[in-house]
């Protein structure tokens, strides 16, 4: 296989995508062109337990036109950006579509390794797709991607314990204060490691304040008086007595299986610990609840961070045309809804939600047959949360800044708000310019 440029001007290579096509050499499997039937679109996605399923079903309406391989890259979301971005950067051509996590489009856009989705490609990507969702997958105005799946974290807690959720954080905190008094089950847990799960709750403390990390542009550091008050309202809670003594260590699983333990009494967390309580404590699960994520400043709904994946179409690819259509029907409504109820990943389309004919319309719904309202019975919290949910910072250095202040929010107890803000404002800046970060 040649490498070949893709046509059209592209912008220079930002300085990660230099560094990283310096590592291009060993750094992962090749997969091929095509085959004796025809054309072959390699999609390079996460492992998703039933994404199989999807690109089987998207097969099967290719009619032999083409056929979509499904190439599984690592677990570990750094291991994925960096096997993609290295490939890219030296002009591998064997890649098709591009399952890309939320906070890379803007980096493989300005880097030119993904092409702007236009036209009737656009149209198609966009219609009927929650606002949220929809500013994942653009940079600058342009579609770059179309979206997949969306992800909004929940508060998560037992009704045996607490039968009413609180509304706001202060009253979160009140009723773990009075837990504990108790002898109850009390902590507020959350993700609280040094990683990408401790500035979601930051970024998402943030923008429900009103706050600002960074400009709309994404071009220069703002941290605003709203900033600075997530600062004191993430030292309050962790400093207080009610965090679980692992936080500093705890990721989205860690947190799980603090919560499924009996050992907290609310979890700030993604949908999928409802399947995993599901499969795990089936005798309890009518008590295990859920509610929109509590509120920073009472009266003003919350601001939960958004996840989840986009597709895009390499621009190093020699199949496009296949390949924008093949991104289309991966994450076409019904291909949602399937991916909805096998793994738990919240649909970007809005009228997923509503959708309650079971899988097979010509049997009832059972647990053998069942329909969103079954396996998703999350769906109106999840929908609600999304029409005012914030996405991360938009900027093409995003790893860099996630880098810096996951360092400097470490750990959350040790913070004092207008010097930490000080420091985010003059090493996010300096991370802005690349400086100092190894991306």
């Amino acid at each position: 296989m040649g490498k070949k440029r893709p046509s059209g001007k592209k912008r220079g290579p930002t300085r990660a995508a230099a560094l990283l096509a310096a590592g291009v050499v060993g750094s992962g499997l090749v997969a091929g062109c095509g085959t004796a039937s025809g054309t072959t679109i390699n999609v390079y996605y996460s492992p998703e337990d039933h994404f199989q399923t999807v690109v089987d079903n998207c097969n099967k309406a290719a009619a032999g036109r083409y056929r979509i391989v499904y190439n599984k890259l690592q677990r570990g979301s750094d291991d994925q950006r960096i096997q993609m971005a290295r490939r890219l950067a030296a002009g591998d051509t064997s890649m098709d579509v591009l399952g890309l996590d939320v906070t890379w489009v803007s980096e493989f856009a300005e880097a030119g390794w993904v092409d702007e989705w236009t036209g009737q490609n656009k149209t198609a990507a966009s219609e009927g797709v929650l606002k949220g969702p929809l500013d994942t997958a653009t940079y600058q105005g342009k579609l770059y991607a179309a979206p997949k799946n969306t992800n909004v974290q929940l508060l998560w807690y037992d009704d045996r314990i607490t039968p009413t959720p609180p509304k706001t954080w202060d009253e979160m905190m009140q009723m773990s204060q009075r837990l504990k008094s108790e002898h109850k089950p009390y902590s507020v847990v959350f993700t609280g490691a040094q990683y990408e799960g401790l500035v979601v709750i930051y970024n998402t403390l943030v923008e429900s304040l009103g706050g600002h990390i960074l400009s709309d542009d994404g071009k220069s550091v703002v941290m605003d008086d709203g900033a600075v008050q997530a600062l004191a309202l993430l030292k309050k809670v962790t400093s207080s007595g009610i965090t679980d003594p692992s936080l500093t260590n705890q990721k989205e699983d860690d947190v799980r299986q603090t919560f499924q333990r009996g050992n907290a009494a609310f979890e700030l967390n993604w949908p999928f610990v409802y399947a995993s309580y599901a499969e795990e404590k089936p005798k309890d699960l009518s008590h295990f609840k859920w509610a929109v994520y509590p509120q920073a400043k009472p009266g003003v709904p919350s601001k939960s961070t958004i996840g989840g994946f986009d597709l895009a179409v390499s621009a190093y690819s020699q199949h496009k045309p296949e390949a924008y259509e093949a991104a289309l029907c991966l994450r076409s409504k019904e291909n949602q809804k399937v991916s909805a109820i096998n793994d738990g990943v919240p649909p970007t389309i809005e009228s997923v939600y509503h959708d309650d004919v079971p899988v097979d319309p010509a049997k009832p719904v059972s647990a053998d047959n069942p329909n969103m309202a079954q396996k998703y019975p999350m769906r109106d919290a999840i929908l609600s949360a999304l029409k005012t949910a914030a996405v991360r910072p938009l900027t093409p250095v995003y790893q860099n800044l996630s880098t810096v202040m996951s360092k400097i929010l470490s750990p959350p107890a040790a913070i004092d708000p207008q010097t930490t803000a000080r420091k985010l404002r003059e090493q996010l800046d300096d991370a802005l310019q690349s400086k100092g970060v190894i991306p």
